[in-house]
């Protein structure tokens, strides 16, 4: 929703701040977008993109130079949206009307993951593609609400019940890595406000070092976050 921090603390997070529990991660995260740009969408043909669950848009400078334009879907609460999604999650759009969805962080909160997924499809053209990240391992975060975590197996399954082919998997902070970050989250709200950041601070290199030796197919199969690209069929 609109609470969600700023789109440029979100991009380029600082190891000192509001932001520092979350600097590597949010680096990472940022990082797979860019390479997901360059893969897919920068060398397409101009398109509509849909942010699906949009909040304040906070990765429209990263996908808006590359698109012909890029609208915000979320309920109706939220003002920054575009266009409504109302309380059952029908999106108030046509058929086949966009050329990408973005969803970055949203699936886990939705309450019906396998409707949200096919509202997705219906409003893709034939061979547009969805943009998702979502987590595997997290602390509870309700926004307002929580309700899922994936495996790696788990995800790829339930896009692709929803009538999708995906075509770039990808996982974000492995599990040792994840494991201090939830360790650092862990005792993090137990100190003072003023402390929390010398805090992140310590575990943050912890985090980076481990993180920099697992391999690439451990993480696919066991991270963080998930981020894929799925080609309606």
């Amino acid at each position: 929703m609109e609470s969600r921090e700023a789109g440029v603390e979100r991009l380029y997070p600082k190891i000192w701040g509001r932001m520092s529990a979350r600097y590597y991660y949010l680096i990472q995260l940022r990082k797979q977008l860019e390479r997901v740009i360059e893969l897919f969408v920068k060398n397409s043909p101009h398109q509509l993109l849909a942010d699906y669950g949009c909040g304040n848009k906070p990765y429209e400078p990263l996908f808006g130079p590359f698109v012909e334009q890029y609208i915000g879907l979320d309920l109706a609460i939220n003002t920054k949206a575009d266009v409504v999604v109302d309380p059952k999650g029908i999106i108030d759009m046509p058929d086949e009307s966009v050329g990408f969805v973005l969803s970055t962080q949203v699936l886990e909160h939705v309450e019906d993951p396998k409707s949200y997924l096919n509202e997705a499809c219906r409003i893709l053209q034939k061979d547009g593609k969805l943009i998702l990240s979502t987590h595997g391992y997290w602390m509870f975060h309700p926004d307002p609400t929580d309700f899922w975590r994936w495996t790696s197996t788990g995800l790829q399954k339930i896009v692709k019940e929803a009538g999708f082919e995906i075509v770039y998997f990808e996982g974000i902070l492995s599990r040792s890595s994840m494991g201090l970050q939830l360790f650092q989250d862990g005792l993090l709200f137990k100190f003072p406000k003023a402390i929390r950041p010398l805090w992140s601070m310590l575990l943050q290199p912890f985090i980076i070092f481990f993180d920099k030796i697992a391999g690439n197919k451990s993480r696919r199969e066991d991270a963080c976050t998930f981020i894929l690209v799925a080609k309606k069929l």
